[in-house]
């Protein structure tokens, strides 16, 4: 069985499940840090049916993190994060789930970076987005003097902890957060089988991430000037190496499984 295929196959079956977590000339990207995957041809995909597991790997931690920043032209901060982490080191059936939302808005001691320049009202639609499965990244911009990036990255490793920025969950933990100040709110929740990171300030736009059972998204809608904004979405995969007893045990079961039909 492909390698590559199990891994890519795994992630998004995990996705599936639990899913459901530019520059202002507009800029996305989408970064993977992972050792040993390369793209899969079309042809070697179409020959391929079924579902794949880890084989001998199997997953011992998942984790996805999203965090959503943004300064406005007055200095002002806003910032939301959802931290979701699933341990199968106990039960790889059913995992331990936790759920980490941080939100705060600070206002700048620095002077305005600009003010908004006069001119016609400005709109920005992205309702269409909401028609869009699978990975989405999107940057909409009405205005001058703005930095919006999107950035996505996997991490795949054989063995180890799991990043510091997680905690262990567990029944009753908090699962959404709200901070809220003048005209900006900013949300992190859990709910109905979706996470998502959303900050807006009324009249200028809105920052969302999130991830529910078929897509994963990041989205920037400005209609200001001199905003800075970025989505920044890390998605962590821990394989539990198996056990070199283990692999010895399977070795001799081969061995002794290809000597049949000998004798002396």
């Amino acid at each position: 069985m492909n390698t590559r295929l199990i891994l890519l196959s795994g992630i998004a079956l995990a996705l599936g499940h639990w899913g459901a977590a530019a520059q202002a000339s507009a800029s996305a990207t989408v970064e993977r840090h992972v050792q040993g995957i390369e793209s899969i041809g079309d042809a070697e995909l179409a020959s391929m049916r079924g579902r794949y597991t880890l084989g001998s790997n199997t997953v011992a931690w998942f984790g996805i993190q999203m965090i959503s920043t943004w300064q406005d032209n007055t200095g002002r901060t806003l910032q939301g994060a959802m931290n979701i982490a699933m341990d199968f080191t106990r039960n790889a059936n059913t995992p331990t789930v936790s759920f980490i939302p941080t939100v705060s808005i600070v206002q700048g001691a620095q002077p305005p970076a600009g003010q908004d320049t006069a001119g016609p009202a400005r709109n920005v639609d992205s309702s269409g987005l909401a028609n869009v499965s699978g990975m989405v990244q999107s940057v909409q911009v009405a205005g001058d003097g703005n930095y919006a990036s999107n950035v996505t990255r996997l991490t795949v490793q054989d063995g180890g902890s799991a990043p510091a920025a997680y905690a262990p969950g567990g029944p009753g933990q908090t699962t959404s957060a709200t901070a809220q100040s003048g005209n900006a709110t900013v949300d992190a929740n859990y709910s109905g089988n979706a996470a998502q990171v959303m900050l807006s300030i009324a009249g200028q736009g809105a920052v969302q991430q999130w991830i529910r059972n078929g897509s994963l998204g990041q989205t920037v809608t400005l209609a200001a000037d001199n905003q800075f904004v970025s989505n920044q979405i890390e998605i962590t995969l821990i394989r539990q190496t198996i056990a070199a007893n283990t692999q010895l045990a399977l070795d001799v079961a081969r061995s002794i499984q290809s000597t049949r039909g000998f004798g002396l």
